[in-house]
């Protein structure tokens, strides 16, 4: 059992600290909600698009700060999800598309910051360098010439992330993978063929990353991953 599992374990889901926290996440819940009941068209850019798909990520910046104030590990987490909310938002707009990956590229650096280099588990960077390198394998004949160079780049610095995330253990472990599924998903659909229900797996996956990783902030750092 890791210190994730611990965290959601009876003994600890109804302490205060978690009630206190249940109940922080309501604005995340209900803005996923309505976001998944508006499901605006894709093929309908507008400022209200952009907002209701970042209103999530925003609103768990809000839940971070008003956790109590917090430098370091919270405050790269707080950083990390505003540079995501600025992808999410260029994303709306095809011909932005390039400074949304400049977006998240620097949002998966803060994560690698916020997750160090301790444990170094250099085990795991096998199995995501090959999985990394069959995915772009398989990715690259159908990139436009101009996004290879920066797709190749920004799939090095998540796999980078994923490393960091899974040997931290915990939400960052959970989320990083869903993270890696769910801009997998998007690639392959977006430049290779299209997936059914491709959007609903993609921003299900994406909001629950999102969600475990900040939820990480506060694991018990007496807790301990196995």
């Amino acid at each position: 059992m890791d210190a994730w599992e611990e965290d959601l374990s009876p003994k600890h889901c109804f302490s205060g600290q978690q009630l206190h926290l249940c109940r922080g996440l309501i604005p995340f819940l209900l803005s996923c909600a309505v976001y998944f009941l508006l499901w605006i068209p894709e093929d309908q850019p507008s400022w209200l698009s952009a907002l209701v798909k970042c209103l999530p990520v925003l609103c768990l910046v809000v839940f971070l700060q008003a956790a109590g104030p917090g430098w370091g590990y919270r405050a790269l987490l707080q950083a990390a999800l505003l540079c995501s909310a600025l992808g999410d938002a260029c994303l709306i707009w095809p011909e932005a598309f390039l400074y949304g990956v400049a977006a998240f590229t620097a949002a998966h650096l803060l994560y690698l910051w916020a997750f160090g280099l301790t444990p170094p588990r250099p085990g795991l960077l096998l199995p995501i360098a090959l999985a990394s390198l069959l995915q772009h394998g398989l990715l690259l004949p159908h990139l436009p010439p101009g996004m290879a160079l920066p797709l190749v780049t920004y799939s090095l610095v998540l796999a980078a992330m994923l490393w960091r995330g899974l040997a931290r253990g915990g939400g960052a472990r959970w989320g990083a993978l869903l993270f890696a599924l769910s801009d997998s998903v998007l690639a392959w659909d977006a430049f290779a063929q299209p997936l059914p229900h491709a959007r609903l797996v993609v921003m299900t996956t994406y909001y629950a990353a999102q969600l475990l990783i900040a939820l990480s902030a506060f694991r018990s750092p007496s807790l301990k991953s196995h």
